[in-house]
C-alpha cells in the first residue's frame, strides 16, 4: 500500500467514477485501474462496487475513506513542515490583527514578510482582540495582535504566550489644510470635548476607551459623526469634518493629518503579540514573529515620543 494508491481509492470514491478520477490525477484509465486492484490485493477486500453507472463503496471501502483521507493530509503537512526547514519554499501563516493595526504595523509586516518568503501563504483576520483570542484559542490562527490594555486579555496569559511588543498613546488628529487645534504642545481632554468629533463605532476598543476617558473626567463630547471604520475616520478627518482620538500609529505616512498629544494624563495602549501556548510554532511562525519585533522596533523609531518599546 502506498500513497498513491490511496489517492486514487480517494479520488475514485469522491467522484464515483474511475473515468473523472483518472482525468482528476492526470493518469491514463487502465492505470487508475491497476493501483486500486493492487491496494484491494494487498487489503484483501473489494473497495468498490463496480457497475456501468458508476462505483460505490463496499463496507470495507467506507471504513477506509476517513483513514486514507487522513493518511494524506499527514504526508502533506511532513511535506510542508520539511518545506519550512528546507528554506521556507512552502508554508501558512494565519495572522489576526485588529483594525487599526491592519492599516499600519500589519501593512509593513506582511510586505517585508512576503518580500523575503513569496512561498508562504498568508491568512488575515482583521477583529477586536477579543475575537481574535476566541480565534486563537480555537485554533484558526497561528498568531494574533492584539491590545492588552482591553479586558479582552483577561486570563490570556493562562492559554498564551502573550508578548508585548509596543506602547503607543492615543493623539487628537485633525486637517492639515485647517488650523491646528492648539498652539500648544499639548491639548487637555476637556478642550478636545468642545471640538467637533468623529468617533469609532462602538465594537471598536479604541470608543471604549475614549468613552471611559471622558465620562472619568465627567466631560461630553461634541460628536458629528460616530460608527465608522478607521479607515474612513481619518479620511472624514482629512476632509475637515472634525477630529478624532486615534493611536499614534495611524499617523505614519499620513500628510494629510497632524497631531497633537494629549495631556497628562495621557492615553495609552499596549500593543503584544499572542500565540497559543501549547502548540510548538511551525518554522514559518518563528519567522513571522521576528518580522513582527523588527518592525515594531522600526515604528517606535519613526513615531518618536508618542511610541516606545515595551519592555520584554
Amino acid at each position: 500500500m502506498n500513497l498513491e494508491q490511496l489517492r486514487s481509492f480517494v479520488e475514485v470514491a469522491r467522484f464515483g467514477n474511475f473515468t473523472r478520477a483518472a482525468e482528476e490525477l492526470y493518469l491514463a484509465q487502465p492505470s487508475l485501474s491497476r493501483q486500486i486492484a493492487a491496494l484491494e490485493q494487498d487489503l484483501g477486500a473489494q473497495l468498490f462496487h463496480r457497475a456501468r453507472g458508476g462505483s460505490t463503496l463496499t463496507a470495507a471501502g467506507t471504513s477506509l475513506l476517513p483513514l486514507a483521507r487522513r493518511m494524506l493530509a499527514d504526508a502533506d503537512s511532513v511535506r510542508r513542515e520539511l518545506a519550512e526547514l528546507a528554506g521556507l519554499e512552502r508554508g501558512r501563516v494565519r495572522l489576526g490583527a485588529t483594525p487599526t493595526l491592519c492599516i499600519s504595523l500589519v501593512a509593513e509586516v506582511l510586505s517585508a514578510f512576503h518580500a523575503e518568503h513569496p512561498g508562504i501563504d498568508l491568512h488575515l483576520s482583521e477583529q477586536g482582540s477579543r475575537r481574535l483570542l476566541d480565534e486563537l484559542g480555537g485554533g484558526e490562527l497561528d498568531l494574533a495582535l492584539i491590545t492588552t490594555s482591553d479586558a479582552a486579555s483577561a486570563g490570556a496569559a493562562e492559554r498564551f504566550t502573550v508578548t508585548a511588543l509596543l506602547v503607543e498613546e492615543l493623539v487628537v488628529v485633525s486637517s492639515a489644510g485647517a488650523p491646528p487645534v492648539t498652539t500648544r504642545h499639548a491639548i487637555g481632554l476637556a478642550d478636545v470635548a468642545r471640538l467637533p468629533q468623529i468617533v469609532f463605532s462602538s465594537t471598536y476598543d479604541l470608543r471604549a476607551t475614549t468613552d471611559a476617558a471622558f465620562r472619568a473626567a465627567g466631560l461630553l463630547p461634541d460628536v458629528v459623526l460616530e460608527g465608522a471604520e478607521m479607515d474612513a475616520v481619518l479620511r472624514f478627518v482629512e476632509r475637515g469634518l472634525g477630529v478624532a482620538i486615534v493611536p499614534a500609529m495611524v499617523l505614519i505616512d499620513r500628510p494629510g493629518l497632524r497631531s497633537v498629544r494629549l495631556e497628562a494624563p495621557t492615553l495609552e495602549r499596549t500593543i503584544s503579540l499572542a500565540r497559543p501556548a501549547d502548540v510548538a510554532p511551525t518554522a514559518a511562525v518563528e519567522v513571522m514573529q521576528r518580522t513582527i519585533a523588527d518592525t515594531a522596533t522600526t515604528f517606535a523609531a519613526r513615531a518618536g515620543k508618542t511610541m516606545r518599546l515595551a519592555s520584554r
